[in-house]
């Protein structure tokens, strides 16, 4: 039977890999994806992954019907096997229960692929509505770590490297990156301690100084 799969994670593990692997995948054996993504960082209209990889897709709209899009595209002779779902997190509610008529009416897999929180640690809204109706939800085994070394389980939004908790839910950027806005993953504990790999550089000790010699000490 054809299922919505919700695939999360934290950024950096590897999500946008896994779709592209299964677009590959699937595309080896002749079978044709249809492709949806939002805000992707490497532009519109495009599924990247972190590791270099990129392919086309349909980038998504405000307000967009995406079973009526993929209805339309089979109206007109298109083909579609398949639907996969990038930045998952990005699409309204509305969109999701899309999807899931996409699997019960169409008869299409549906694979999307997102994170479950923002950098409050508050469920994206498209998110929730997988989690709500997904009939199964996939957490990556690739785990990211948080500069400590521990499993990162949470997303933190930083400005030149410092973490903040307001703003925007929805504002593009990249993990690792130290200028302007930026994202980080970090574990529980150093994120509500708000404390990045930047910060926690700027707290640690200073390099040990050579000992002070005891009076009547010789050298």
């Amino acid at each position: 039977m054809p299922e919505l799969v919700f695939f999360s994670g934290t950024m950096d593990c590897g999500k946008s890999t896994l779709a592209l692997q299964i677009e590959h995948n699937r595309s080896a054996r002749g079978l044709t994806g249809m492709i949806f993504t939002r805000d992707d960082r490497a532009g519109e209209g495009k599924l990247s992954s972190r590791l270099g990889l990129v392919t086309d897709a349909v980038e998504v709209e405000d307000g967009q019907d995406l079973y009526a899009y993929l209805v339309d595209h089979l109206s007109r002779g298109g083909r579609a096997d398949y639907v996969i779902a990038d930045e998952a997190q990005f699409l309204a509610p509305e969109q999701i229960d899309q999807l899931a008529r996409v699997v019960d009416d169409l008869d299409l897999d549906v694979y999307a692929f997102g994170i479950t929180t923002d950098f409050r640690s508050k469920l994206f809204p498209g998110s929730q509505r997988l989690v709500e109706l997904a009939d199964r939800v996939e957490v990556l085994q690739v785990e990211a770590l948080c500069w400590c070394g521990a499993r990162a389980t949470h997303n933190a939004r930083t400005i030149n490297g410092e973490m903040v908790v307001e703003g925007a839910q929805v504002v593009v950027g990249d993990v690792n990156q130290a200028a302007d806005i930026g994202y980080e993953v970090l574990c529980r504990r150093h994120h509500s301690r708000r404390m990045t790999a930047t910060t926690a550089r700027a707290a640690a000790l200073s390099p040990d100084v050579l000992p002070v010699p005891s009076a009547g000490a010789r050298f």
